[in-house]
């Protein structure tokens, strides 16, 4: 889509760069967030959830600057944030669930 609005739209190089740049850290912390998730639910941590959920907040942030401020923000990217926020939602109360059922957890 950056490449689409970068063409098409009258997009300024400042702001090009400025969201190309966000959209990297984003997909950094999104695989930072996905792997602590992922470690945590496997070995049934509670401090590698608390690690993910914690990275949760910024990636929802992340989310909604997408969702909003933005320089052009087209209807389907309207659409894909509002369903990864919601996801975000979902996400968030399992998480939470979950790391206090592995904080209550006797592990041997």
């Amino acid at each position: 889509m950056f490449v689409y609005k970068g063409v098409i739209l009258p997009y300024p190089q400042d702001n090009l760069i400025l969201d190309i740049f966000l959209l990297l850290l984003f997909l950094g912390l999104e695989t930072l967030r996905l792997f602590y998730g992922w470690k945590g639910n496997l070995c049934q941590r509670s401090l590698s959830l608390s690690v993910s959920v914690a990275v949760l907040v910024p990636c929802a942030v992340l989310s909604v600057y997408y969702l909003l401020l933005q320089t052009f923000v087209l209807r389907l990217e309207v659409v894909l944030n509002a369903v990864l926020l919601g996801f975000y939602c979902f996400e968030l109360l399992l998480g939470l669930m979950t790391i206090s059922i592995f904080s209550r957890a006797n592990i041997y």
